[in-house]
């Protein structure tokens, strides 16, 4: 039996355009909401009255890289937002002030990185802000004025990695890494110095962190891995040093909590091992929650609340479909629709995500998701699989602390619509998983966690998924080493490769943090590998893809942003000069406005159009010409270009 492509081409700009409407937020009264989206073709704040979002206009006027992040002060007046320049990440915060249409920009210092901390209904004119303004390496604590942008030191950060404070601004913790990448966390002491209360070994780091404290501030709510592998919810009494157990999974690490929006006890938390579930803690949202599950199909996720808890937003995740916006009215327990966040992709042919659980070599479970074409499945099987083995691209996520999940993700969608099978692997270092598993990733880069990758490969071969002749390596950032690893490490196993923003040396990598990364090195260091030492200097090399960069022998896509702060594009330089001066082929996309990642929806077009036609000419299957999507985008391609069918015209 074989299997024809007959699904109608997607196009790459639904995919990978801007949303319609997304990150809807409430007013902290409930009056308004407001939402992102486009305004020519950048994405800006909309606010409108909730109870007619469609009357709902624009307050903000970025013509650049698009706002990402938003939110409201307890003013109900103002809307507070982020923004950094070409993708630096160097933050800043900005506040809109919806009477008088006015704008301000709360942190105008250059090179400077600006965090928003907490915003407070105890402090309705005033957030928490931290800045690196004295220090490149430390963010102290202010107070801004959102009217008038005046700061207010609180507290000078003398060398901690981070902070938990109250309502009230008061700073009740701080954070600090310990030479051997474990951590302390420290009270204030009665002549204001600090007095360590609760010491984290390296085991425990990843999985143990603070969640907040409770109205009281007596009550810290935090992720707690001692003792046990995963990370459970616990309250630890910040007087008397008493913690109390309050949740936990075999399975899974605690994961998003639901928060009172004042008392600020916990009242739910949710777990994801293959699929997200729900844990009620406080009956009184109990019955919200039962109501809710009933409103619509896919995983529910609660967005905002409001002040008085009388108005939440919802949001329903689906892996076949757009993500679907309501506003819950409590009182009268109902949920009323918004939007979805992209409506042309409702009535498309769109696929759906398997949760697969894989045993890797030395029999970790790897939790892993498959997407298959729409109609490719063999008709009759408890399991889906296809009638026939297809080309196949392994997705490799970020991080490497991060994990993939269950939901719709557009480049499953793009790639399984022009006839892929698509895999994506909780490799160990994942989180979420418990500290074992993370902690197998431990000094792992481009060793285990690789293998991880191949047994993935494996599996989908011996289950009649994939082609082992044509399988892709895809990935951004962690997920571009282990592509540039896949092509350097095992050469042969892969017939192409794409790297966005992958590291080709962990030596220069590492030399190379941003500043403000520096109080969290040692944490790093005993992850990946020391570079202070020669033994350790040693390791990091052999583990770089760079220094196999003349085993390559399969063609090679590379993306990188010239403003990333994480990734420099030296670590992009360095792999095409090596592959260069060995006359081995590879292309090379930069681009100048752009720093870990593409966050300009015209330069994710562009590339995504570059990768598509790369990808169907290595492992022939039908792609989408590159068409009208440079249109606005900014891109160079250094060399290479006439590597790519179609590249070379279009740039010209």
């Amino acid at each position: 039996m074989s299997w024809e492509n007959n699904t109608p081409l997607i196009p790459r700009s639904v995919l990978f355009g801007n949303p319609d409407k997304t990150q809807a937020r409430l007013s902290p009264d409930g009056s308004q909401l407001s939402y992102l989206a486009p305004v020519d073709g950048v994405l800006n704040v909309w606010v409108g009255p909730v109870a007619d979002p469609a009357a709902a206009k624009p307050v903000t006027t970025d013509t650049g890289r698009g706002i990402r992040f938003h939110g409201w002060a307890y003013t109900n007046q103002q809307i507070i937002y982020l923004q950094d320049r070409g993708g630096d990440e160097n933050w800043r915060i900005y506040s809109v002030d919806l009477a008088t249409h006015s704008t301000t920009d709360l942190t105008p210092i250059e090179g400077v990185q600006a965090r928003i901390e907490k915003v407070s209904p105890e402090s309705p004119t005033e957030i928490l802000i931290s800045l690196n303004d004295r220090d490149p390496q430390f963010h102290d604590l202010y107070t801004v004025n959102l009217q008038t942008a005046e700061r207010r030191l609180v507290l000078e950060n003398t060398g901690f990695a981070g902070f938990v404070m109250d309502d009230a601004y008061t700073v009740h913790l701080a954070i600090r890494m310990t030479a051997d990448g474990g951590s302390e966390w420290l009270t204030r002491a009665a002549d204001d110095g600090w007095t360590v209360f609760q010491q984290i070994t390296m085991e425990d780091t990843g999985t143990t962190s603070p969640i907040g404290l409770d109205k009281t501030g007596n009550l810290l709510y935090l992720a707690d891995s001692r003792g046990r592998d995963t990370a459970a919810l616990v309250a630890l009494n910040l007087q008397s040093g008493e913690k109390q157990l309050l949740s936990a999974d075999t399975q899974a690490d605690v994961g998003t909590p639901l928060i009172h929006p004042t008392q600020k006890h916990i009242q739910a938390v949710s777990y994801t091992y293959t699929r997200a579930r729900w844990e009620v803690l406080d009956e009184t949202i109990a019955a919200d929650l039962a109501y809710l599950r009933t409103v619509a199909n896919g995983e529910l996720g609660v967005a905002d609340r409001t002040v008085d808890d009388q108005q939440w937003i919802v949001a329903y995740t689906l892996d076949n479909g757009p993500v679907r916006y309501y506003r819950y009215d409590r009182s009268q327990r109902q949920a009323t629709f918004l939007f979805t966040n992209r409506a042309a992709l409702e009535d498309l042919p769109l696929a759906k995500m398997h949760p697969v659980v894989i045993p890797a070599r030395d029999h970790l479970n790897l939790v892993s998701y498959y997407t298959l074409p729409v109609g490719s499945e063999r008709p009759g099987q408890g399991e889906a699989r296809p009638v026939e083995p297809l080309a196949m691209v392994l997705l490799v996520h970020g991080g490497p602390w991060g994990r993939d999940a269950w939901g719709l993700n557009s480049l499953h969608q793009w790639l399984a619509n022009r006839g892929y099978a698509v895999l994506s692997v909780n490799f160990r270092a994942s989180t979420g998983f418990g500290k074992a598993f993370a902690n197998a990733g431990n000094l792992a880069w481009g060793a285990q966690m690789h293998d991880d990758l191949i047994d993935a490969v494996n599996w989908a071969v011996a289950a009649g998924i994939a082609d082992p002749a044509r399988v892709a390596i895809m990935g951004g950032s962690y997920g571009g080493y282990a592509t540039l690893a896949g092509l350097t490490f095992t050469p042969e196993t892969f017939a192409c490769g794409v790297d966005i923003v992958g590291p080709s040396n962990l030596v220069t990598l590492i030399e190379t943090i941003p500043a403000y990364w520096k109080p969290i090195r040692q944490m790093l260091t005993a992850r990946v590998g020391d570079p202070s030492t020669e033994a350790g200097r040693a390791f990091l090399t052999s583990r770089s893809p760079l220094t196999y960069a003349d085993r390559i022998q399969r063609p090679l896509l590379i993306g990188q942003g010239a403003n990333d702060p994480r990734v420099k594009q030296a670590e992009s330089d360095q792999i095409v000069q090596a592959m260069q001066a060995k006359n081995i082929p590879v292309t090379y996309v930069l681009y100048p406005d752009e720093g870990h990642g593409f966050a300009r929806p015209a330069n994710n077009l562009s590339f995504f159009a570059i990768t598509e036609a790369f990808l169907a000419q290595h492992l022939e299957e039908r792609y989408e010409s590159i068409g009208q999507d440079f249109a606005n985008a900014s891109l160079t391609v250094p060399t290479g270009k006439e590597q790519i069918p179609g590249l070379a015209a279009a740039l010209t």
